[in-house]
């Protein structure tokens, strides 16, 4: 299913950030010290996107943000239902526009850690706790999860996905010396400093797609942020194979294209 959008100015995504409620931080549920939100972009996850939220441990997850990409079904009404924060954009957006203005709102609002998690309930919440443990401990600044790790899982994913996501990670090693083994993988926890740094512009109209979450990772890693990887589950569920909101070859070069753009400096 092809995603059809186009792109707010920033100023019209700030200010619907800036309408959202937020938990003040002295009411903030802490994790080892710190302020954990969750970004969850949606576009019609309706069945989906209640479950993903409930499973979110509320004990490590202060609050899980839902950005609903103007969604033509009961996607908000049953977030909020789950108990999450719902940002609304009035039209899609993109993955990596839903993502951003997630990212934009927890950093606005104080939040010490973002995570990333799909919205159709493909990720295990669970693996928070030991995702974010192993940046605590090791003190680092971002960390990738990965279903091919030891300890990770992949359940009913099809064999081109898996060749793809190998080659895709192979190509990345090789282009930037860092050895991630699920590069396309967007469960992801890292600190919210890292969107002050003036290098990383989240803001570019080219990363509207699928290009935001690999041109975050490969940044990170080129700027030398302190990056690991840990073990994460990735559910496809059944009725998910034939309804996978990627479009093959495009939504592909749209993970691959911030290889090339930033290997090469065709963009910044």
């Amino acid at each position: 299913m092809l995603q059809r959008m186009k792109a707010l100015p920033k100023e019209a995504i700030l200010s619907i950030i800036a309408e959202t409620p937020f938990t003040p931080k002295a009411e903030r549920i802490l994790y080892r010290g710190r302020s954990i939100l969750v970004v969850m972009p949606c576009w019609n996850e309706e069945g989906k996107v209640g479950p993903g939220v409930s499973a979110v441990p509320r004990d490590l997850v202060d609050t899980v943000c839902v950005v609903n990409n103007g969604s033509s079904d009961r996607t908000a009404e049953e977030a909020k239902a789950a108990g999450a924060t719902v940002i609304a954009h009035p039209i899609n957006q993109g993955a990596g526009g839903g993502i951003r203005s997630g990212l934009f709102y927890g950093r606005k609002n104080g939040f010490d850690l973002l995570a990333v998690l799909a919205g159709d309930n493909q990720d295990d919440p669970e693996d928070l706790r030991h995702v974010a443990d192993k940046l605590i401990d090791e003190n680092l600044d971002y960390v990738q999860g990965s279903r091919w790790m030891k300890d990770g899982q992949r359940i009913n994913m099809t064999t081109s996905r898996k060749a793809l996501t190998w080659i895709y990670s192979f190509l990345f090693a090789k282009f930037f010396g860092v050895p991630i083994s699920d590069a396309t993988n967007g469960f992801r926890l890292f600190k919210a400093e890292i969107l002050d740094d003036k290098r990383i512009d989240l803001w570019q109209d080219w990363l509207l797609a699928y290009e935001l979450e690999p041109y975050l990772l490969i940044k990170t890693c080129k700027l030398g942020y302190k990056v690991g990887q840990a073990p994460v589950k990735k559910i496809y569920h059944n009725d998910m194979q034939d309804n996978t909101k990627m479009v093959p070859f495009k939504s592909w070069w749209s993970i691959l294209r911030p290889l090339f753009f930033l290997k090469f400096g065709i963009k910044k």
